[in-house]
């Protein structure tokens, strides 16, 4: 699997950590900035993330910033990206097999780096369950044409 991080300064160490913690496994991490705590536009990354994923050079994107809220919004006008700000393990398990998410927006202040790299790994590990959903994610897809 091939990953593309991004992150804005506030995002910066808990990026940091996800890279380290997905070193470990078997995934391919491409680090797309930004890179140092150093204040930063988080609409420059979540697009640099978003058009890699859209593209279909990485096969899932991961977004860090304050909240994980602007990250997700700023991915989610690239078209062909389902950017979700998640909270705990729960969330990305359903916005993986229910809304087929390929990336994944987190908030460096308001989640722990254990719980992140918990989301990480139900977020990577989660296959799209289709079926009733695919006509959602469809109708999704459908709304990127208006």
């Amino acid at each position: 699997m091939r990953v593309a991080i991004g992150a804005d300064h506030a995002g910066f160490l808990l990026k940091e950590a996800i890279k380290r913690a997905l070193a470990t496994l078997a995934v391919e991490v491409e680090d797309l900035g930004t890179g140092s705590a150093d204040s930063v536009d988080y609409p420059d990354f979540a697009a640099r993330v978003a058009r890699g994923v859209a593209a279909g050079t990485y096969d899932r994107g991961i977004l860090v910033c304050g909240t994980g809220i602007g990250m997700a919004m700023a991915a989610n006008k690239i078209a062909g990206v389902r950017a979700a700000p998640v909270v705990d393990a729960d969330t990305a398990r359903l916005a993986r097999a229910h809304n087929d998410a390929n990336v994944l927006a987190l908030g460096a202040r308001v989640t722990t780096p254990d719980r992140a790299l918990e989301i990480v790994r139900v977020f990577l590990d989660t296959p799209f369950e289709g079926g009733r959903h695919q006509r959602r994610v469809d109708k999704i897809s459908g709304l990127e044409r208006c």
